[in-house]
């Protein structure tokens, strides 16, 4: 059996997508049965990963003259997978070409641009609309991530429920218990982080006590009552810090940065530092590093980042919304992620009891049980043989 796969996004910085197709091709490597042919459209990424007798890598070359994602996706992608004779064409972010002359199957992640259209430009909203909803209703089969947006996709593109595969994510390998003390060139040196951590972000020194907030910023994920609460806390705990890693993509815009200011300054020191990103290899550092983590959203497709902490012991505060509350399970604190003091409560719960906080570590990791990349790969793979 011939797999084409359309594998943009496993150039440049890697995105969720790409950790999804770079994990699925850890254990296709050796999948005898089948032969993967990737797609690239700039550049082959050196990753050991792709090092595979059952990989051919692919440059679909631009004879156009000018960079277009639009004749990528649907002329030199078409030709391709008609060139090759593939028996699939998996794509693993939203897209299919218009023509695709192989059996297709399409993963969605979530459809948060359907359920919630104005928290996306008119433009970003309509295109991904458009595209997804094209892709589902052409597609062989769909894959999706959790029962929640199985539901969703069902609800706005009344899709038959037996075309969709659910086919949950799970936390990578890197993020485990690890020794505090990273190799050099270290950026945490006995539980402390020099700056600058990276480009962009407030910088300052994070100290032996911190709360960590993992993800690009949104509206829906509620950074504004995060810092609300976290204001509280750090008047009652001088000791303790807010790291916040992610981009700030607001819209409408809300000056984080502005607001962390504030704070700090109110309270005379480093309470809260944002960074836009931290290395792959110093995440689950901090993970490990800090007390509790704390991931809000009103609307989530999964939720990797909850069992990103659990894998390395640490607590995790959550929404009881949406996937939320299906990839938690038992092992998440769940709050009203609107509140700032059910926030409020829930963090200082797992500061000032030690007993509900190691009952949520061990939790934690009954929970990850439930998640394998591993069967993520062979019941994708199984999709496959099945069509």
């Amino acid at each position: 059996m011939i797999v084409s796969i359309d594998g943009r996004c496993l150039e440049g910085g890697r995105t969720g997508a790409g950790r999804y197709l770079i994990n699925l091709l850890k254990f296709w490597r050796k999948e005898n049965s089948c032969q993967f042919k990737i797609y690239f459209k700039e550049k082959i990424p050196q990753d050991e990963t792709l090092k595979s007798d059952n990989f051919k890598l692919v440059i679909l070359k631009n004879s156009l003259g000018f960079r277009s994602n639009f004749f990528f996706e649907h002329f030199f992608l078409s030709l391709a997978i008609k060139k090759d004779k593939a028996d699939i064409f998996f794509s693993p972010y939203y897209l299919l070409p218009f023509y695709c002359p192989a059996k297709s199957v399409v993963t969605l992640h979530d459809i948060s641009y359907e359920a919630h259209p104005e928290w996306f430009s008119f433009k970003n909203q309509f295109f991904l609309r458009l595209i997804s909803k094209m892709a589902a209703r052409r597609s062989s089969a769909i894959l999706t991530v959790s029962e929640f947006s199985k539901s969703e996709i069902i609800k706005y593109y009344k899709i038959d429920p037996r075309k969709i595969t659910v086919t949950p994510l799970a936390a990578d390998e890197i993020f485990t218990i690890v020794s505090p003390t990273p190799p050099d060139p270290p950026l945490l040196r006995r539980g402390k982080i020099n700056p600058p951590l990276a480009k962009g972000g407030t910088g300052g020194v994070i100290g032996n006590k911190f709360i960590l907030a993992v993800g690009s910023i949104f509206n829906r994920r509620h950074i504004p009552e995060l810092i609300e609460a976290f204001k509280k806390i750090a008047g009652e705990f001088s000791d303790i810090q807010l790291l916040i890693i992610g981009v700030n993509h607001t819209q409408p815009f809300i000056d984080i940065d502005g607001m962390i200011k504030k704070i700090n300054d109110d309270l005379n020191r480093r309470a809260i530092i944002r960074e836009d990103r931290v290395s792959e290899k110093d995440l689950p550092v901090l993970y490990n590093l800090a007390e509790l983590s704390v991931y809000l959203s009103d609307y989530e497709g999964f939720g990797l980042p909850l069992l990103e902490s659990m894998a390395c012991g640490t607590p995790m505060i959550t929404s009881q919304k949406t996937s939320l509350v299906e990839v938690g399970g038992e092992a998440a604190v769940f709050t009203d992620s609107s509140n700032p003091s059910d926030i409020y409560d829930k963090i200082k719960k797992i500061l000032v009891d030690e007993n509900f906080k190691n009952e949520r570590i061990k939790s934690g990791f009954d929970n990850i049980k439930r998640f394998s990349w591993e069967k993520c790969a062979r019941e994708t793979l199984d999709l496959f043989k099945k069509l």
